[in-house]
């Protein structure tokens, strides 16, 4: 359908649209989070992510996403609980650590435990420990909903993304 409610024939997606809805959905302003786990061993794992949305007060639920095809996506499909650390404007380095493979992600990181001894990363503007009660699939991706446990929450700025850039986010007021 488009926006006047006439259908439109559908047609397969080129690389070249691809990359045009990407920069498109890339427009959309958003804030960055690192989502931390534990292995199945107990070492600590985290993913960059700025695919997070609050779902729901009652009961307490957010979700996020992860493409299926990459390599930290089996982990998270295997634990039952993950800490959304929302980062604040001062950890734009941490966003980029967190992105990059093949790297001890963290390697001199300052964090403390959450409940099941998850890695909760100091500094951050918040965290929302959690407690995964669904996977869906998404196209290439998978969302996981999780039920908030526990959180708390700085005096700080968040970080944002858009555009492929960092930014700092400040009041119109």
């Amino acid at each position: 359908m488009t926006a006047h409610g006439t259908e439109t024939a559908k047609r397969p997606m080129t690389d070249r649209d691809t990359r045009a809805l990407r920069d498109v959905f890339g427009t959309f302003v958003t804030g960055v989070t690192i989502i931390t786990t534990l292995q199945e061993d107990g070492t600590p794992w985290g993913v960059t992510a700025n695919s997070f949305s609050s779902v729901s007060l009652d009961p307490p639920l957010v979700l996020w996403s992860q493409g299926t095809q990459g390599f930290s996506f089996p982990i998270f499909e295997a634990a039952d609980r993950f800490v959304v650390n929302i980062l604040s404007a001062q950890q734009a380095d941490l966003s980029q650590r967190f992105a990059t493979s093949g790297i001890d992600r963290f390697a001199g990181l300052a964090f403390s435990p959450g409940i099941g001894g998850l890695p909760r990363i100091d500094g951050c503007l918040a965290h929302l420990e959690c407690r995964k009660v669904a996977t869906y699939p998404g196209g290439d991706h998978a969302i996981f909903l999780g039920e908030v446990e526990n959180f708390d929450k700085a005096d700080l700025a968040p970080l944002a993304f858009s555009n492929g850039r960092y930014s700092a986010v400040l009041p119109l007021d």
